[in-house]
C-alpha cells in the first residue's frame, strides 16, 4: 500500500558503532535483558490469570500491562540482536519498516492509555475504598481494557500512514537500530514541517492526555494519604500506589524526551538511548517494581516456587 508513495524498497539500519567485539558485548548484554523482560512479566501474566488472590483490577491491568512489554519489547530487540550479529548495515524491507513502527507505536499508545486507566483505578481505590468494588467491577475493568487497546492501535494508523507517504529519496539508510521515525522523516524530499507539526500535537494529545487523569488522580490520593493519622495506615495506602507511580515516572519520563518536541528529526545518538530506555530497560524493570514493592505478588510468586519445588521432589 505505501510502495507507490516511496522511491526506497527497503531500509538500512546503522544500528550501533563500534567493533565486532563490542556488537558481541552488546548482544550478550541485550539478549540477558530481553531472556529476563520475558520470563519476568511472563509469570506476572501467568500469575494473575491463574491464582485467584490476584483475581482484583489492579492485577488484571497489571497483566495486560505485563502483556504489553513483552510485544513490546519483542517488536524491538529481536531485530537489533540480529543486527548485531550482522557484519555491516541491516537491511529491512519497507512492509517490515512499516510495520515495526506501527506496532511500536501502537503498543506505546496503548499502553500510555492503560497506565492513566491504572492510576484512576488507584484514586477509587484509596479515596473511595468502601464504593471500590462497585464501580470497578469486571464488566468496567474489560471495557476500560478494550478501549486501551482499541484507542491504541487506531490512533497511529495515520501518523504511520503519513510518514511512509513521503518521498524517501535522499538515502535509504537509517542511523538507528529500528525504523525511527524522525530519522524516516531525515531521508525525505518533501517539506515535512506541517507532517511534523501535527505528529507533534498527537504526541502532545496521547502523551499529555493520558498524564493528566494520572495528575489528577494522585494529586487527590496523595491529599487523601495525608489525611490518614496513623503512620503505618499512611505506609499502607501509599504502598498500593507507589510500583504504578514508579513506572509512570519512567515510562512518561522517557516518552516526554523522544516524542513531545515540534522537531522529530532529533540527533540519531539521542534517539538511541532513549529508545532503548522504552524498548529495553523499562520493559525489563517492571516485574521487579510491581513484584518487589507488592507483597501479594510477592507471597503469590514464593507459593509457586514452593509447589513447583515439590511438585519436582515427588
Amino acid at each position: 500500500m505505501f510502495g507507490n508513495y516511496s522511491s526506497a524498497t527497503e531500509f538500512c539500519l546503522l544500528g550501533f558503532p563500534g567493533s565486532q567485539g563490542l556488537h558481541h558485548i552488546l548482544f550478550a548484554t541485550f539478549l540477558f535483558f530481553y531472556s529476563v523482560t520475558l520470563m519476568g512479566n511472563t509469570v506476572i501474566v501467568v500469575a494473575v490469570c491463574v491464582d485467584k488472590r490476584l483475581q482484583s483490577p489492579m492485577y488484571f491491568f497489571l497483566g495486560h500491562l505485563s502483556a504489553l512489554e513483552i510485544l513490546i519489547t519483542s517488536v524491538i530487540v529481536p531485530i537489533m540482536l540480529w543486527g548485531l550479529l550482522l557484519p555491516g548495515m541491516q537491511t529491512i524491507s519497507l512492509a517490515g519498516c512499516v510495520a515495526q513502527l506501527f506496532l511500536y507505536l501502537a503498543l506505546g499508545t496503548t499502553e500510555f492509555a492503560l497506565l492513566g486507566a491504572m492510576a484512576v483505578d488507584r484514586y477509587v481505590a484509596v479515596c473511595h475504598p468502601l464504593r471500590y468494588n462497585i464501580i470497578m467491577n469486571s464488566h468496567t475493568c474489560i471495557w476500560v481494557v478494550s478501549v486501551s487497546w482499541l484507542f491504541g492501535f487506531l490512533s497511529e494508523i495515520w501518523p504511520v500512514y503519513a510518514t511512509f507517504q513521503l518521498t524517501f529519496c535522499k538515502s535509504n539508510v537509517l542511523d538507528h537500530f529500528l525504523c525511527d521515525r524522525g530519522q524516516l522523516l531525515k531521508l525525505s524530499c518533501d517539506d515535512t514541517v506541517l507532517t511534523e507539526f501535527v505528529l507533534f500535537l498527537m504526541a502532545v494529545f496521547i502523551i499529555v492526555g493520558s498524564l493528566a487523569p494520572t495528575v489528577v488522580s494522585y494529586t487527590y490520593i496523595i491529599s487523601t494519604i495525608l489525611k490518614i493519622p496513623s503512620a503505618s495506615g499512611r505506609r499502607k495506602a501509599f504502598s498500593t500506589c507507589a510500583s504504578h507511580f514508579t513506572f509512570v515516572v519512567i515510562g512518561y519520563g522517557t516518552c516526554l524526551f523522544l516524542y513531545v518536541k515540534p522537531k522529530q528529526t532529533q540527533a540519531a545518538e539521542y534517539n538511541k538511548i532513549v529508545s532503548l530506555l522504552i524498548s529495553v530497560l523499562t520493559p525489563f524493570l517492571n516485574p521487579f517494581i510491581f513484584t518487589l514493592r507488592n507483597d501479594k505478588v510477592k507471597e503469590v510468586l514464593r507459593d509457586t516456587v514452593k509447589h513447583c519445588c515439590q511438585f519436582f521432589k515427588d
